[in-house]
């Protein structure tokens, strides 16, 4: 049987550009990555999309502008791995595209409990298939989300399964800490049942803020935040937030942490108007390491290492806070467990496509609350 061969796309909360893989799957579902390209979103494109998070006027047009673009983008993903490789579209199985989230809704909104309707909501996520289909002459899988939705779920997260199938330890509880924009926690129990989470924030919010105050798009290895004093009271109003008390299953996104949600805080008490820029920095760190060092103690599981994977592994800083409140647990990058930080969820949306064209189920219920596992994805033909 000839190599079945899929790229895995990722554009995340993050909205720094689109991560993608050309992987090749091994025999029980397992995969290779051959190949890794990354494409930066310019800083107009990407206030179009920070745009799109909220509501404004003739968002339709807007949106299905953005979609356009966000194919072509990763169109140029998927050449750039070609090229890496020598191999052709025809030699590609599949392409995994996630597209951009731009909207996380779920369980809202449209459900009537006096004709015993449950409220399904809505998760969108920017992408124009057909032309991503048209530009690279592969195969589209996207729309992952969708279908757990429809089966009562969060739609979110959907890594958890990928995670247990590369990181999982027989007999050993291992966690898997994804931290982009947002970030989310994979619990990978010794007895091999799956959970996870959405945590709350990642890097959005730090992106955001040192952006405003420095003019670099990232604190580059948390660096200005360690030069930063945690303020504890403002952690303590971040900490406040009803999400992170909220039970699993649970999903979330740039609805709620976004700059209005960090500028009422903020504006909210004078003292912490007053702070320096650098010592928010730091308390913004603090609370993505608290509020995921929480989930993850709360969970109770005998792990013996968190594996953190995303942007944020890359943050010196923030993978020093985590240990610290983590003393118990080897605070580890995915690079040391065979895959960079920034390749994972792209090779979990190769693996997902994967899944779909075998018509295999990848939802967990134990993860999203759905009515049962899922084939998820739509197709659309080269």
């Amino acid at each position: 049987m000839p190599p079945s061969r899929f790229i895995g796309l990722m554009s995340g909360t993050s909205l720094d550009g689109v991560d993608g893989v050309l992987a090749q799957m091994e025999q029980g579902g397992t995969l290779q990555v051959l190949a890794h390209a990354f494409t930066p979103f310019s800083t107009a494109f990407r206030s179009q999309l920070m745009a799109l998070n909220q509501s404004g006027t003739d968002e339709l047009h807007r949106s299905a502008l953005a979609a356009n673009d966000i194919a072509r983008h990763y169109a140029q993903v998927v050449a750039a791995l070609l090229a890496q490789t020598g191999l052709e579209a025809a030699q590609i199985t599949g392409i995994g595209a996630h597209g951009q989230t731009v909207r996380h809704r779920p369980l809202a909104f449209d459900g009537d409990a006096s004709r015993h309707q449950a409220a399904v909501g809505y998760t969108i996520q920017l992408l124009n298939p057909a032309l991503l289909a048209e530009l690279s002459g592969i195969d589209v899988v996207c729309d992952f989300r969708s279908r757990d939705l429809a089966a009562g779920g969060q739609g979110a997260p959907l890594v958890p399964a990928f995670h247990q199938g590369i990181f999982g330890q027989a007999g050993h509880g291992v966690g898997v800490l994804n931290i982009g924009g947002i970030s989310n926690l994979s619990l990978l129990h010794p007895d091999g049942t799956v959970l996870g989470w959405d945590c709350g924030p990642g890097n959005a919010l730090l992106d955001f803020w040192c952006a405003t105050h420095t003019g670099q798009a990232f604190d580059q290895s948390g660096a200005w935040a360690a030069q930063g004093v945690i303020a504890q009271d403002l952690l303590a109003a971040f900490m406040s937030e009803p999400y992170l008390h909220e039970l699993p299953p649970k999903s979330t996104g740039r609805d709620l942490f976004n700059p209005n949600w960090l500028m009422r805080h903020l504006n909210g008490t004078a003292r912490f108007a007053e702070l320096p820029a650098q010592d928010i920095q730091a308390t913004l760190t603090e609370f993505t390491a608290v509020a995921c060092a929480r989930d993850m103690l709360r969970a109770g599981q005998a792990a013996h290492e968190l594996i953190v994977c995303g942007g944020g592994a890359l943050n010196t800083h923030l993978m020093h806070r985590l240990a610290h409140h983590l003393p118990a647990l080897q605070v580890i990058s995915s690079e040391h467990r065979g895959l960079p930080p920034l390749q994972v969820e792209a090779a979990a949306f190769a693996w997902l496509a994967y899944k779909t064209l075998r018509r295999e189920t990848a939802s967990l219920p134990s993860v999203t609350g759905a009515r049962g596992a899922r084939v998820l994805g739509a197709i659309y033909p080269r």
